[in-house]
């Protein structure tokens, strides 16, 4: 058992070491460059240490107790870039938009647009937050790791494998030209095989939930890619697609099937979750009592997933409603008719992104409960009548279980 088991680790570190190579490879060869309308000028943001606050003009707002407006007199240093090391004084306009208060002793992010070395006017740009969001991610790992244990920590290397993936591979791929559609499949099968060998191992619940949510995410593009057709939804009924265009015209990027790629990975991780518990509760039962057919364990598997996907899919809801609620607020309050507003391309495309992510979920449960009833059983037979021997039972019986 123990060489089964390194076995398996190697293969699964060599496989994981193959596509990291690949990515890093992938990420050397030569892109098409997209430049700002051709301009002259060049904005970079650098880091800045206040070491004086001059003098300051502000008033709190009186409608927005926690804002103010007016300005301030800074004594800056620059600590990176080109410009590192000099001290300049800078107006720091502040407003209900940019609402950057500055202290002695701060560090901020100053935008510095030049037109050449020797040219160039510094603003203050925002707070230095990167410490802070740096020391969340390591303290999220930390309780990952120290609640999860040896789980826990796998699930961090799978978190950073997700992050890469879409970093280094999905966005690089979609900025060269290649296809939304292969690019989000291509990225859908290794961080769900990743994610799941890594958590879980080679199994028959792992491969049971690779195989399901890879039917299920599938399903669920398909009802995406049928229906933003039938609402004529596509990419270019974003709102950056003014913006992307251009960036599409000098690279080559393709907008069609953006949206299309978005859906696909917006759902796969509510599939992946809801695949992987219920292949988990039907491998578990089966190993309990490997006397079930398979008819018992599909209805296992469905009655859990009934549990699950009710709530699955109102985190999915939920978590789009989220991240449209500054525009879903600024709709209320002009009191948009109904017609105008079920009809407008935001709320088509939320809602098109939440109810496939939805139909995603609920077509996941019978489909995993299904092929958990059938896979685990092939797999585990070999192993269960060894432990029926050991512990006195008849292996008559189980032989008659796998069938």
């Amino acid at each position: 058992m123990p060489a089964f088991i390194n076995r398996n680790t190697l293969l699964f570190t060599t496989l994981l070491l193959i596509i990291s190579i690949a990515i890093y490879l992938f990420n050397q060869a030569p892109e098409p460059k997209y430049n700002d309308q051709g301009t002259t000028t060049s904005q970079k943001y650098e880091k800045a240490k206040v070491l004086k606050v001059i003098s300051e003009d502000l008033q709190r707002d009186e409608q927005r107790g926690d804002l103010y407006h007016g300005s301030q007199e800074l004594e800056l240093k620059i600590l990176s870039g080109e410009h590192k090391g000099e001290v300049l004084t800078v107006t720091n306009n502040v407003s209900a938009y940019l609402n950057v208060v500055a202290k002695q002793g701060q560090t901020l992010i100053v935008n510095i647009d030049s037109a050449n070395a020797n040219n160039y006017l510094v603003t203050v740009y925002s707070y230095h937050r990167a410490p802070i969001l740096y020391a969340m991610a390591l303290l999220f790992f930390g309780l990952l790791w120290w609640i999860g244990g040896k789980k826990g920590l796998k699930s961090v290397f799978g978190i950073v494998f997700t992050f890469a993936c879409i970093v280094y591979l999905f966005i690089p791929m979609l900025y060269r030209g290649y296809s939304p559609i292969l690019a989000s499949v291509l990225v859908v099968i290794l961080i769900t095989c990743v994610t799941l060998l890594l958590l879980n191992g080679w199994s028959s619940k792992t491969a049971a939930a690779i195989v399901g949510t890879g039917i299920g995410v599938a399903l669920s593009g398909v009802i995406a890619y049928i229906s933003g057709n039938l609402l004529h939804i596509s990419g270019y009924n974003t709102d950056q697609v003014e913006v992307l265009i251009v960036v599409a015209d000098q690279t080559g990027m393709q907008l069609k099937g953006l949206l299309f790629a978005g859906i696909l990975l917006s759902s796969l991780g509510a599939i992946m979750d809801i695949g992987i518990s219920i292949a988990s509760t039907v491998h578990e039962i089966y190993l309990n009592n490997p006397n079930l057919s398979r008819k018992e364990l599909f209805k296992s598997g469905v009655n859990v997933g009934r549990d699950i996907m009710g709530t699955m899919a109102n985190t999915l809801i939920l978590a789009f409603t989220g991240s449209a609620l500054a525009s879903l607020m600024v709709l209320y309050a002009v009191k948009l008719p109904f017609t105008q507003l079920v009809n407008m391309n935001m709320v088509t495309i939320e809602a098109l992104l939440g109810l496939t992510g939805c139909f995603g979920v609920v077509l996941t449960v019978p489909i995993v409960a299904f092929i958990s009833s059938r896979i685990i059983p092939n797999l585990e037979h070999k192993a269960v009548p060894e432990k029926g021997v050991a512990e006195g039972s008849a292996p008559v019986s189980i032989v008659r279980a796998a069938d």
